[in-house]
């Protein structure tokens, strides 16, 4: 049984390839820590919910979850659909701690990272 839990949380597309970079965030979290169960969810256009994300996790007995928007910056869907959307998920498991990290931009190191990569050369792909 994996007490912790982490839901990359991402807007969603018509597009399945869309969510492939997502995917491959969930593998690169799982290798720096495989004992952390790892789940992806979307505000619309792709399932799952956060809400299924959230019960799929709490069903493998998960009960410290980490909400990880993926999302460069906190628009109206950080600010306002994501608060309401823990607070249902919360009402449904009151039982289990869930919280939310900040949006990708302002994480430790990832504007810097970002930084780094946009001057290596090659970045900015063939002349």
């Amino acid at each position: 049984m994996t007490a912790r839990g982490i839901v990359l949380f991402a807007h969603g597309s018509r597009d399945p390839r869309w969510a492939e970079p997502l995917d491959r965030l969930v593998q690169a979290i799982r290798a720096r820590d495989p004992g952390v169960a790892v789940a992806t969810a979307f505000l619309e256009l792709h399932p799952p919910t956060l809400q299924a994300a959230v019960t799929g996790l709490v069903a493998q007995g998960v009960a410290d979850i980490t909400v990880l928007p993926v999302f460069w910056a906190a628009g109206g869907h950080v600010r306002r659909d994501l608060p309401q959307l823990l607070a249902q998920a919360q009402a449904a498991h009151p039982g289990i701690r869930l919280a939310a990290l900040p949006v990708l931009s302002e994480l430790p190191g990832v504007l810097e990272a970002v930084a780094s990569a946009a001057v290596q050369p090659g970045a900015h792909g063939p002349d």
